[in-house]
């Protein structure tokens, strides 16, 4: 009899519950959303308490109609780079600094006077950014005193949920990865780190692999969350370590890009690859012993819905009146361009760029529009431009090693003319997955089955997904478009210094 594994997404949205079978198939998926307050222009914050009442409704509307018995294990795959702080209950004292937030600026800094950027890179795999668990709660310590000192632990939302379940204070290698004060080779807490930030050891969580099983659902929690008694609840990692595995990137060298709101590049690799720019960065891995190199840009989907919405608001009636999705008209506008778009680029810098820039006040520009640039022209210099971005990112990697082939996932990636510009633009053969959303849970699916026993090891991905679609790179357009990569640079050097002018203004 078929087998379960029950995987929770937390996401910046809302949590996704997915149910697999042990033989790789999707069974039921449920979303349950929450909010997310954005306010002080940088600040993010969630209700952890949101997040335990989206996990409690999935569970009861995943196991709805369902041999709860069959389940095997849960696991989590949750947002990274959060800080939740708790007391010795584990109960939050405030509520969690998300992902988002960059409110840490002067924490920042005040690293970046004590810690040589270089070493501190070496060290975790990172730069000194705002961005980091690390610096949020120096944040805290700085701005809320009573918070820090009455902090038990500093979780990641993933975290939380494994405490409120089994009772332990723990992360996962890939989370405390995300924190910034992980020595990433030797895989615990940085002292020297520590102790220049002025961050007491003790308010950190223990740190485990990904497939450690944390506890099991007791009676009471049972009639709680809906899941059934005795079921093992299992880490799980990071969000986008898992959508590594998801992606079938768990041997050395395979690569994998997700093209979502924001987008990025990665690969497994046996050691981390540190650039000397420091463009890209360094996760520890959900397989034991590995680590996956990444580099992510800010606005990949986020540009693409934003021509959607600004130049192609007709399209709306146009594909409901036809019964096809607005993407699919994009797709034939998109195709009627020629490779280049007559001359026109797109500089994706609308939320500023993370890689391979590190720019927080670059922006998104149009150049080289002329009278006879169609809107097809648009979209199109709008997909070469999101791509070309991530071409940096991946030829970083490419010093490395060489990267003949990559997996692809994400929403955008289901346009055939967005496939094809990857496949050209980046020089490589893409290989579109079946599915395009579940590699993050799926990730979480085959961590929990590892932990109990049910998965040999994290290879059984490959039960899970299998490519969809395969698209040769076409080498005449490959070369056109290093002729345009070189332009895309030069623009975007050429404007640092409006960026930094129009961010006074």
């Amino acid at each position: 009899m078929e087998q379960y594994l029950i995987a929770h997404d937390l996401g910046t949205s809302g949590d996704k519950a997915t149910l697999f079978s042990t033989s790789g198939q999707l069974i039921k998926s449920v979303t349950a959303a929450y909010n997310t307050h954005f306010f002080n222009t940088t600040w993010a914050e969630q209700e952890p308490e949101d997040w335990w009442q989206a996990f409690c409704q999935n569970n009861r509307a995943l196991l709805q109609d369902v041999d709860a018995s069959r389940v095997k294990a849960m696991a989590f795959s949750g947002q990274m780079m959060g800080c939740v702080a708790v007391d010795r209950q584990g109960k939050p004292l405030r509520p969690a600094i998300i992902w988002a937030d960059q409110r840490a600026q002067e924490q920042e800094r005040f690293l970046k006077e004590r810690l040589d950027p270089w070493e501190f890179y070496q060290t975790t795999g990172h730069r000194i950014s705002a961005s980091y668990s690390l610096e949020k709660l120096m944040w805290v310590r700085d701005n809320e005193p009573d918070v820090y000192k009455n902090t038990y632990k500093m979780l990641q939302a993933k975290d939380y949920l494994v405490h409120r379940l089994t009772g332990q204070f723990v992360t996962d290698y890939s989370d405390a990865s995300s924190a910034n004060c992980l020595d990433l080779q030797a895989l615990c807490w940085s002292d020297r780190i520590l102790d220049a930030a002025g961050i007491d050891r003790d308010k950190l969580p223990q740190v485990r692999e990904s497939t450690y099983v944390a506890g099991e659902i007791t009676p009471s929690l049972s009639a709680a969350c809906g899941l059934p008694m005795g079921t093992p609840v299992v880490i799980g990692g990071g969000d986008g370590v898992c959508a590594a595995v998801g992606a079938g990137s768990v041997s050395d060298g395979q690569a994998f890009t997700y093209l979502g709101s924001s987008s990025w590049v990665a690969l497994t690799s046996s050691q981390p690859i540190f650039d000397p720019q420091m463009r890209t960065y360094n996760w520890a891995h959900l397989v034991p012993g590995k680590y996956s190199p990444n580099g992510t840009m800010q606005a990949a989907g986020n540009s693409y819905q934003f021509l959607r919405r600004t130049l192609c608001q007709d399209l709306e009636c146009l594909a409901q009146e036809q019964g096809v999705s607005p993407y699919a008209l994009m797709d034939r506008e998109i195709t009627a361009s020629p490779v280049g778009a007559k001359g026109l680029l797109y500089l994706p810098y609308i939320l500023g760029e993370r890689s391979p820039r590190w720019n927080s006040e670059a922006r998104g520009a149009f150049i080289g529009l002329k009278m006879e640039h169609t809107r097809g022209d648009m979209l199109r210099a709008g997909v070469e431009g999101i791509l070309m971005n991530l071409a940096i990112i991946l030829d970083v990697f490419r010093q490395d090693r060489e990267i003949p082939d990559i997996n692809v996932i994400g929403g955008l990636s289901k346009g055939a003319p967005v496939r094809q510009a990857l496949a050209d633009i980046f020089g490589v053969r893409a290989y579109q997955l079946d599915w395009l959303d579940e590699a993050t849970s799926m990730g979480a699916a085959v961590a929990a089955g590892v932990g109990v026993g049910e998965l040999e090891d994290f290879s059984a991905i490959n039960r899970f997904v299998k490519a969809a679609n395969i698209v040769e790179p076409n080498w005449e357009n490959h070369k056109k478009y290093e002729a345009l990569r070189e332009v895309f640079d030069l623009s975007y050097n050429a404007l640092l210094e409006t960026y930094g002018r129009l961010a006074k203004l």
